[in-house]
């Protein structure tokens, strides 16, 4: 019976022997899987890509504050252009005059006209709110205001009129 137990035991040994070099080979096909070429574990890389992604999430949330506070000071820039030239007076040539309406995205701004004569320049400026200004317009004026409020894209609208016009008070 000792004997039998003695062959038992070293029948285990050896299988004990094959299984633990069969558990070395493995350990190191699967480190040879898991390292890039640095010698970094899985582990390690893993940790490293999980660091680029909370880095990442703390930018995204930091350009979203940026681009609410964008968003809101971009409605207030000056970003649609209406712009009408034309010719108020008979005696001078081209369309020298002009009516400049500068919006931002509620229709605040301006409008500065430009009246051109033999005898000078003459400049006006029109504070608008809303859309609207504290006395009336002229047709030159009211043009360059449609024309600021239909421009899109940033690119300005403009008009030339070819015809002569009787000018109205600035």
């Amino acid at each position: 019976m000792v004997a039998v137990l003695g062959a038992l035991l070293i029948v285990a040994v050896v299988l004990v022997a094959l299984l633990a070099r069969r558990v070395s080979r493995l350990q190191r096909r699967i480190s040879a899987l898991t390292r890039d070429d640095g010698g970094r574990s899985l582990e390690q890389i893993l940790e490293g890509h999980l660091d680029r992604v909370l880095a990442v999430d703390r930018d995204l949330d930091y350009l979203a504050e940026r681009t609410a506070v964008l968003e809101v000071a971009s409605r207030r820039a000056l970003q649609r252009v209406g712009l009408v030239r034309y010719n108020p007076f008979e005696e001078t040539g081209g369309n020298q005059s002009f009516a400049l309406a500068l919006l931002d995205a509620d229709d605040h701004g301006f409008i500065i006209t430009s009246l051109h004569a033999r005898s000078g320049t003459r400049i006006y400026a029109r504070a608008l709110t809303a859309g609207r200004a504290d006395s009336q317009l002229s047709g030159e004026e009211e043009e360059a205001l449609r024309l600021a409020r239909s421009a899109t894209g940033g690119r300005p609208v403009i008009s030339d009129r070819t015809s002569v016009r009787s000018a109205r008070g600035a």
